[in-house]
C-alpha cells in the first residue's frame, strides 16, 4: 500500500465480506464507487471495518457539514431521543418551530418567511415545485441542464446532470423546459459573457417561441451547480434572472441542497450574489448527518397554502430537527468562518498545483465547495474523463475518500471543521495519485463508474 494508514490490501477481508452480502440483499440501482466500508469516523477522519485510516473530502455528498460525529451534535440527538422520538407533523414540538425560527433568523430573505420540513433534497424540491404550481396557478418552469435536484418524479424532471438518472424513467412530470447553466469555462454561447447570454436566450428565444412565461410557474436553479461540476454562476446572472422574473411574475427557486449551511463560506450561496430568492431548498448538511431537509419560502408565499395541501409523516422529527438546531449553531459559530478560511487556503494550494500539472484545466468554487476541472490539455479544454474516474478512484487505495462531478472535475467538499494541515494532508495525495494515474495504466480490479 502506497499510504502509511492503509493497513490491508484494499478492500480488506472484512469489507469484502460485508460486500458479498450487500450484493445479495441490497439494490444494486446505488451509483456506488470504490468499495469503501465505514466502520466509524471523527472529524475528517473515517476507519474502515479493516482498521484502515481515511480522509474525507466527499463527507458522504457534502451532508457531515460538522464532521463526523460531532459531540455537540450527538449529544443533541441523545438528548432528544431521551423524550420522544416521533410526533407526527400533525402536532407541534418545541425543536421543530425552533428550527422554523431560526431559519426566519438566517434566511437570505430579507423578509419574513415558513418553512416545510421533510427528510431529504427530492423532497424539498417536490415540496417547492408543488408550493410554487400552488400559488401562482400556472403548470410550467423552467431548469438549467446540469441540475441536481433528486430522484423522485417531479424533481428528476429537472435532473439533467448525467442521462443515466433519467434512462428509463420517461415521462418524467410534464411542462419543464431546460436552458443551458452559463459557464464561461466551456461556453455554449457565442461571447464571453455566458450569464448575459442565457439570460437573452430565455427572454428572446423561450418567451417570443415555445414557452409563454405568463403560464411559467418558477425557475428553479442552484446558485452554485453541483452535480453538474460545481459551476459558481458568473457575475450579474443571478441578479439578472432576479430581474427577469420579476418582471414576468414568475417565482425563483434557489436549491440549496448541496452549497447551503456555511458550504461556501456564508449560510447560503445566495449571499455571494446578494440576490434574494422566493423559495429556497435545504438538506444535506443541515443535519451533520440525520435525514432532513426543508422548503424556506417568503411568508407571503407559503402562507397561501391551505390545510391539508402538502404534508408528510416524518417531516419535522424531533431527532432531526435537534441535530439541525445544533449544526446551526455550530456553523454559525465558527465553522463558516472556518470554511471561508481554509477554503482560500484549498484554493490557493490547487491553483499552485495547478501550476505544475497540466492536466488541471480550472480550479473553481467558493469556501469548501470546490471543484478541479481536469483536461487532456489546457488550450482544447477536452474533459479528461477517464483520468477523473481513475484518480477518484484510486485516491481511495491511499487513504483519500474524494468524488467526481460534471464532466471530468474531482470536487472537495470536506467537513466544514476542516483543518489547513488535513487539506494540505489530502492535496499531498491528490497530487501522488494524479502522477501515479498519469504515469501508469488502470489497475486490475478498479472499480467501473
Amino acid at each position: 500500500m502506497t499510504d502509511r494508514h492503509i493497513k490491508t490490501e484494499l478492500p480488506g477481508p472484512k469489507a469484502r465480506a460485508l460486500l458479498a452480502r450487500d450484493s445479495k440483499v441490497v439494490s444494486p440501482s446505488y451509483p456506488r464507487d470504490y468499495p469503501f466500508v465505514m466502520s466509524h469516523g471523527r472529524g475528517t477522519e473515517a476507519w474502515d471495518v479493516d482498521g484502515n485510516r481515511f480522509l474525507d473530502f466527499m463527507s458522504g455528498i457534502a451532508v457531515c457539514s460538522t464532521g463526523h460525529s460531532h459531540p455537540v451534535v450527538v449529544q443533541a440527538v441523545k438528548d432528544a431521543a431521551d423524550k420522544f422520538l416521533h410526533i407526527s407533523s400533525d402536532y407541534w414540538h418545541e425543536g421543530q418551530v425552533r428550527l422554523g425560527e431560526r431559519m426566519n433568523e438566517l434566511s437570505p430573505m430579507k423578509e419574513p418567511t415558513m418553512s416545510f420540513f421533510c427528510q431529504s433534497g427530492t423532497e424539498s424540491v417536490e415540496g417547492a415545485l408543488k408550493l410554487a404550481r400552488y400559488v401562482t396557478g400556472r403548470p410550467r418552469f423552467i431548469g438549467f441542464i446540469g441540475g441536481f435536484h433528486g430522484r423522485s418524479m417531479g424533481s428528476l424532471s429537472f435532473t439533467s446532470s448525467k442521462y443515466t438518472q433519467q434512462l428509463g424513467f420517461f415521462p418524467t412530470m410534464p411542462g419543464v423546459t431546460h436552458v443551458p447553466y452559463p459557464n464561461n469555462y466551456r461556453p455554449l454561447f457565442a461571447g464571453a459573457e455566458q450569464g448575459e447570454a442565457v439570460l437573452r436566450y430565455i427572454e428572446d428565444v423561450l418567451f417570443q417561441g415555445p414557452v409563454p412565461p405568463t403560464e411559467v410557474a418558477a425557475m428553479l436553479i442552484e446558485p452554485i451547480q453541483g452535480e453538474g461540476g460545481y459551476l459558481v454562476s458568473p457575475p450579474g446572472f443571478l441578479a439578472g434572472l432576479r430581474a427577469l422574473c420579476d418582471r414576468h411574475g414568475i417565482l425563483l427557486i434557489f436549491d440549496e441542497v448541496q452549497s447551503g449551511i456555511g458550504r461556501t463560506g456564508k449560510m447560503f450561496a445566495a449571499q455571494h450574489f446578494d440576490v434574494v430568492p422566493d423559495i429556497m431548498t435545504l438538506a444535506k448538511g443541515l443535519g451533520s448527518g440525520l435525514p432532513i431537509g426543508m422548503v424556506i419560502a417568503k411568508q407571503a408565499i407559503m402562507q397561501k397554502w391551505k390545510r391539508g395541501a402538502h404534508g408528510n409523516t416524518f417531516g419535522g422529527n424531533p431527532l432531526c430537527c435537534a441535530a439541525a438546531l445544533a449544526t446551526l449553531e455550530l456553523v454559525e459559530n465558527g465553522l463558516m468562518a472556518n470554511a471561508a478560511a481554509v477554503g482560500g487556503h484549498f484554493m490557493a494550494k490547487l491553483r499552485e498545483l495547478q501550476a505544475r500539472h497540466e492536466v488541471i484545466g480550472e480550479v473553481r468554487g467558493r469556501g469548501l465547495m470546490i471543484g478541479m476541472e481536469l483536461v487532456t490539455n489546457r488550450a482544447g479544454k477536452v474533459p479528461a474523463r477517464e483520468l477523473c474516474d481513475r484518480i477518484v478512484d484510486r485516491a481511495y487505495y491511499n487513504g483519500l475518500l474524494l468524488l467526481a462531478c460534471g464532466k471530468s472535475t474531482v470536487r472537495f467538499m470536506p467537513p466544514l471543521s476542516v483543518t489547513r494541515a488535513e487539506v494540505d494532508e489530502a492535496l499531498e495525495i491528490v497530487e501522488r495519485t494524479m502522477i501515479e494515474c498519469s504515469a501508469a495504466p488502470p489497475q486490475a480490479g478498479a472499480q467501473a463508474r
